[in-house]
């Protein structure tokens, strides 16, 4: 019995990929030009291109890794890197809370899962339709297995080529911002009703007037998870929240 249900596994997964790649085209094509960016930064702060292939495997956070490089480069400070780490990764908790069902009976998988779930896995994860006959568990594998693929590959690509085509990185930080961008708004596409990004942006807006530019992030945080928390029961009411 576990031979066969390992070979119909096996028989699952490749349909899995087919079926999840189409999804994940606009996230390669992101991925690819994001990672490549940060590969530069990271080959002109003056490190390897295997640095940034170890942080695309093991850290895979792109908002984080671009802004680890100016840490690496600073003075080390262990508790500023902690708070840094926090406010930045911060969204993952919603992240988290909105996929608790559909990651639910994914087994020994749902640690991979839980690891590779960055902003562009997430929304494709959650918006996705899943084709019929392929099996959903095997779908949010592929999709963050491909994703996180892509990444690896764009990083390292943009270590190596940096050695070898010098140019201006002026602007480069800025890409995340424009991705964090282009995710709101296929949110706002994919949503009938839009009350879960209007609580994320007047949290954000009162937690900036209060607490100022510096430091709004974390209690714009706390603020949102403690809004979703309360509301919760009746945006699920009237289906704001799957």
């Amino acid at each position: 019995m576990k031979q066969h249900a390992n070979t119909t596994e096996k028989k699952r997964l490749p349909a899995a990929f087919r079926a999840a790649f189409p999804f994940t085209v606009p996230v390669l094509a992101g991925y690819l030009f994001l990672g490549l960016g940060f590969g530069v930064l990271m080959n002109v702060a003056g490190f390897s291109p295997l640095w940034p292939f170890l942080m695309s495997i093991l850290i895979y956070g792109g908002a984080m890794q671009y802004i680890a490089v100016g840490l690496l480069t600073a003075k080390f400070d262990p508790l500023a890197v902690l708070l840094v780490s926090l406010m930045v990764q911060a969204r993952h908790i919603f992240y988290g809370i909105a996929m608790l069902d559909r990651y639910n009976g994914t087994g020994a998988r749902k640690y991979y899962l839980i690891d590779a779930m960055t902003d562009e896995t997430f929304s494709v994860n959650y918006t996705a339709t899943i084709p019929e006959g392929v099996d959903a568990r095997d779908f949010y594998f592929a999709v963050s297995l491909m994703d996180h693929c892509y990444w690896i590959a764009g990083s390292t690509l943009g270590g190596v080529l940096g050695s070898f085509l010098p140019f201006s990185t002026e602007g480069l930080d800025f890409v995340m911002t424009a991705m964090f961008v282009v995710i709101l708004l296929n949110q706002l596409m994919h949503e009938k009703k839009h009350w879960v990004p209007l609580i994320g942006v007047g949290a954000s807006v009162v937690a900036l007037l209060v607490f100022g530019a510096e430091s709004f992030l974390l209690p714009a945080m706390g603020l949102i998870l403690a809004l979703l928390l309360g509301f919760k029961k009746p945006l699920e009411r009237k289906g704001d929240l799957v």
